[in-house]
């Protein structure tokens, strides 16, 4: 009996829905995940091998994720799970940075006034609730975009372990003479009443009154000035005239500054002599409106130092300085020194020493100073003193300024500078010594750490110079914040002199307190018990003491990090593989780290550091909320699929600043889509295929088949080299190529034919059905680490072999090898030889040039479909020579139902010359191919010779 024709089609047949639905399914893959302990399998699955580790910088825990952070942890999961699956032992512990201002200033709000009668610990409590929700809430919107880790045993800074070792980090400075406590100018946040460090600090515009205020000269000028100048001055009224943009410190003002090395004019002018730059003179008498202004002197400013002016409106004498940050850009260059206001100011306070105590309390108001502005806040009592200049007679010019400005980070508020007493780690100590030859005996920790950075892999290599610059041009780092959600200063004061003791016995049991009970421990009792009762201090013999309450700056906490999570994980190496943040944290995390590292090893925590770009709406704006212009991943891992989100972050090159948008997601899921087309391809045609049984060895496959395993080993690794290089859009794009061109437009395209129509176990078949497996094999694990979710979902569909995990992800990436079906050992690359490649390049090149004559005979009615075509190629060589070798395939190659090869004359590469007519013969009714050998066939008539074969084959098996 006949066989019915459709029947003997080797139709695809997979259960491998070709609508993902992925926001259904892929909690369904994370559950399976979790139940399978997926994160400790691969763990287990690469124990004894080379370790790789990529620290994570810890994000806030003040809410959910946004865009950015989903980029951040995207990245760094393509990154280990591509080096696990290059072989590496590549663990990844998430980390959480839980202590802070935002968090205690969120507390302060729920709690209001109840916070003034509560207890530190209560407050601490509140505050550890807070953080600890949100750290819940970021580890499950992490682990639903799809990245592994260590997430039920994270570190967080709030833990009592990682507490005990940023006390740990503290001591060893303390110990070695890098800490001292004293009275600086530092940056002060007047809304949250507490000290900044300079990473807390961002610029932004300001708008502040512009003054020009004359300080009379005390002094005879015939007795300071030399000679000449004196002759010129005597008996004159002389004044030097400075500029401010924040007259609210003119109170604290204790000095002029002149540059030393720079030239200063005195200009007469309304029967008075004023003492100016000369690079500005010009615009100071515009400005001050000095009528016919006569020079009447030159001198160097070094000529300034030590002569004493008179205060504007306060009876206090000031000093004539010199100071080297004195500009000649703008101004008078001349300025007044405010040595509680100013880190500059203070330095040359220092130099000279001025009174450097700070009249403006931590709320910002100015104390102990005239009616006039007492009382008022620093912004307030700007117009006060403006007025109070000009009763003066002092006032010369006053204008509106619009400059940058330091605002705190956090609240967004201008900042000013404030003398306090803080807790500062030096730059300056001596570091003798040194790793290797890096190093020498007049090292300190700022030359020794600029060493070390240059032994670093910056990426980009920008980051090098960033960090240099700042580490060479950086103050003292300091470490004290007055708050309470933080880890204490674990120090205890003299109560009768008020210096610390210093007593590395004391100091360790303080560390064994933390690791016990956490740093809460500092605010009850139980810390007293610590000190001996015959504790006494080495300054003045003092027997009672009083414990610190500051906290350490948030960047000291989180710049312990990989200090904290080597002391909990003893074999992890020193340094670690990899830092990967954005560039904010040159001043921020990047520098913390390698600070307290050398601190406490002498060495970067890190061998390389990768900095990605800011993720910007379609306007290049930054997204936020408030704008409203941000992309939420949960949202669209809710509605597109985390996958979508995963493929996006791949897309771009990280290195620059990236777009995010509804638009672009919706592109992105697009090729998603076309990449999921082509695993349902594979799967499809694979339903009867049992590797172990039907594989055919390399050497017997179809030449087709050989070449395209040679382009996906070509594909393999160009991806590996992008993983190596983090360059993962190159991965995206090269994906893309591969699938869309190389495989759908192309092999697809061509092995339909072979798949559908061939006889099922077939020679030919199996060849094509080998190549499929063995390029589904490879696509699913080099994309295991960006598509992991989907690579999962495909493996499960993959036929299984001998050896195979359960997981995609406990698998190795292919090697050469394995995608040409050959053992390591045995393995050769004579079958992907550069002709053969050349051989293929030159089909494909004319296969385009007859699919343009094909479309061109579809237009013109010629023909239906290119099966109704029958090709007169005509060629020369060394075209001809290839096309001649490859004759029989030419036809299934094109798709189309015969080709006729002629030799055109002479050599040379000029173009094929295509001839397209209607195919002879009838259309079988099984391939559509046409032939004139249809009918010949008495039991399958309508079918060509081709089909006759496979129907008599598949009759005689039944």
């Amino acid at each position: 009996m006949p066989l019915e024709l459709k029947a003997t089609i080797n139709l695809p047949k997979t259960a491998f829905p070709m609508k993902a639905n992925l926001p259904q399914n892929e909690p369904k893959i994370l559950a399976r995940w979790e139940q399978s302990r997926i994160y400790e399998r691969i763990r287990e699955a690469r124990k004894g091998s080379p370790t790789y580790i990529l620290h994570d910088g810890p994000p806030y825990t003040s809410g959910p994720i946004h865009m950015g952070t989903a980029f951040n942890k995207c990245l760094k999961d393509f990154i280990v799970k591509s080096k696990t699956m290059a072989g590496y032992d590549a663990p990844y512990v998430p980390g959480w940075d839980c202590h802070g201002l935002p968090i205690e200033i969120k507390v302060d709000k729920e709690l209001g006034g109840k916070k003034l009668q509560m207890r530190p610990t209560d407050v601490r409590a509140e505050c550890r609730n807070y953080a600890q929700k949100f750290l819940d809430l970021q580890r499950s919107q992490f682990k639903r975009i799809g990245v592994f880790g260590r997430f039920d045993r994270p570190y967080a800074t709030m833990n009592p372990q990682y507490e005990s070792v940023v006390l740990s980090t503290f001591f060893s400075f303390y110990e070695n003479g890098f800490v001292y406590k004293g009275l600086r100018a530092v940056y002060w946040c007047m809304h949250d009443e507490t000290a900044l460090a300079e990473a807390e600090v961002e610029y932004e515009n300001h708008t502040s009154p512009t003054v020009w205020v004359k300080y009379a000269l005390l002094d005879d000028p015939a007795k300071v000035f030399p000679p000449e100048i004196g002759a010129a001055l005597a008996g004159k009224k002389v004044s030097t005239i400075i500029w401010t943009t924040t007259p609210w410190t003119l109170p604290a003002s204790m000095a002029v500054a002149f540059h030393p090395d720079e030239e200063y004019v005195a200009l007469e002018s309304g029967g008075e002599v004023y003492v100016v730059a000369t690079k500005l003179a010009k615009d100071v008498a515009e400005k001050c409106n000095l009528a016919d202004p006569r020079e009447l002197a030159r001198f160097p400013g070094r000529t300034m130092e030590h002569l004493n002016f008179q205060h504007p409106f306060l009876d206090r004498k000031i000093l004539g300085v010199l100071a080297e940050y004195v500009t000649m850009d703008t101004g008078t260059g001349v300025v007044h020194t405010a040595p509680s206001h100013g880190a500059e100011d203070f330095l040359t306070g220092v130099k000279y020493g001025l009174d450097a105590t700070s009249n403006v309390d931590e709320k910002g108001i100015l104390r102990n100073g005239l009616p006039e502005y007492t009382g008022k806040r620093v912004w307030e009592a700007n117009q006060p003193i403006v007025d109070l200049l000009k009763n003066r007679g002092a006032l010369l010019h006053v204008e509106k300024t619009e400059h940058s400005y330091p605002h705190c980070w956090r609240c967004h508020n201008p900042v000013i500078f404030r003398a306090t007493e803080q807790w500062f780690i030096s730059m300056e100590t001596p570091m003798p010594g040194g790793v290797g030859r890096r190093g020498s005996e007049n090292d300190t920790l700022r030359t020794r750490t600029l060493e070390e950075i240059k032994h670093v892999k910056w990426d980009p290599s920008w980051g090098e110079e960033r960090l240099s610059n700042m580490i060479a041009t950086r103050p003292d780092w300091c470490i004290s914040r007055q708050r309470v959600w933080g880890v204490p200063i674990a120090v205890f004061l003299c109560e009768s002199c008020g210096k610390p003791l210093k007593d590395r016995a004391i100091n360790h049991k303080v560390i064994e307190l933390f690791a016990r009970s956490g740093a809460d421990a500092w605010f009850t009792s139980e810390s007293d018990t610590i000190l001996p009762a015959n504790a006494k201090c080495p300054h003045c013999n003092g027997t009672k003491f009083e414990k610190e309450t500051d906290i350490f700056d948030v960047w000291l906490e989180s710049g312990a990090s990989y200090l904290a999570l080597i002391a909990d994980e003893p074999m992890y190496p020193w340094p670690s593989d990899l830092y990967l943040e954005g560039g904010d944290q040159y001043r921020g995390w990047f520098q913390s780290s390698l600070l307290c590292a050398m601190g406490t090893h002498g060495t970067p925590p890190y061998k390389g550091v990768v900095t990605p770009g800011w993720t910007l709406d379609e306007k290049g704006q930054a997204m936020s909320k408030s704008r409203g212009n941000d992309v939420d991943p949960v949202d669209i891992a809710g509605r597109l699929g985390g996958e979508v989100v995963r493929l996006w972050v791949a897309s771009v090159d990280f290195r620059e600043d990236v777009v995010g948008s509804e638009r672009l997601m919706l592109t992105v899921a697009e090729n998603y889509r076309k990449i999921r087309n082509t695993f349902r391809y594979i799967l499809g045609n694979l339903g009867d295929f049992d590797p172990q049984a039907d594989a055919v060895p390399f050497e017997s496959m179809e030449a087709l088949d050989q070449y395209m395993l040679c382009q996906t080993q070509a594909f393999a690794a160009d991806v590996r080299n992008s993983y190596d290089e983090f360059a993962f859009h190159k991965i995206y794009h090269r994906l893309n190529h591969f699938c869309i061109v190389d495989l759908s437009a192309f092999y697809f395209d061509v092995l339909k034919d072979r798949l559908y129509i061939s006889a099922p176990k077939s020679q030919a078949r199996r060849s094509a059905q080998t190549a499929i497996w063995r390029i589904g094999e490879a696509l699913v694990r080099l994309l295991a680490p960006i598509m992991s979710f989907t690579s999962e979902e495909v493996w499960d569909y993959l036929p299984k072999s001998a050896g195979r995990g359960e997981s995609v992800h406990l698998a190795l990436f292919p090697s050469a090898a394995e995608i040409v079906g050959e053992t390591a050992g045995s393995y050769e690359e004579k079958p992907c030889d550069e002709k053969t490649g050349q051989d293929w390049a030159t089909l494909r090149s004319v296969r385009d040039e007859v699919l343009k004559a094909l479309e061109e005979a579809r237009n013109s009615k010629l023909i239906g479909t290119g099966l109704e075509a029958q090709v007169i190629l005509t060629a020369s060589d060394p075209v001809y020579s290839v096309l001649k070798r490859y004759a029989e395939q030419l036809r299934y190659l094109f798709i189309v139902s015969a080709v006729t090869l002629t030799q055109g004359t002479g050599n040379g590469t000029s173009s094929v010359h295509v001839e397209v007519n209607k195919a002879d013969g009838a259309k079988c009714e099984r391939c559509w191919n046409y032939s004139t050998h249809v009918g010949e066939d008495k039991t399958y008539p309508t079918v060509c010779e081709r089909c006759g074969a496979v129907l008599k084959e598949l009759g005689e098996s039944r």
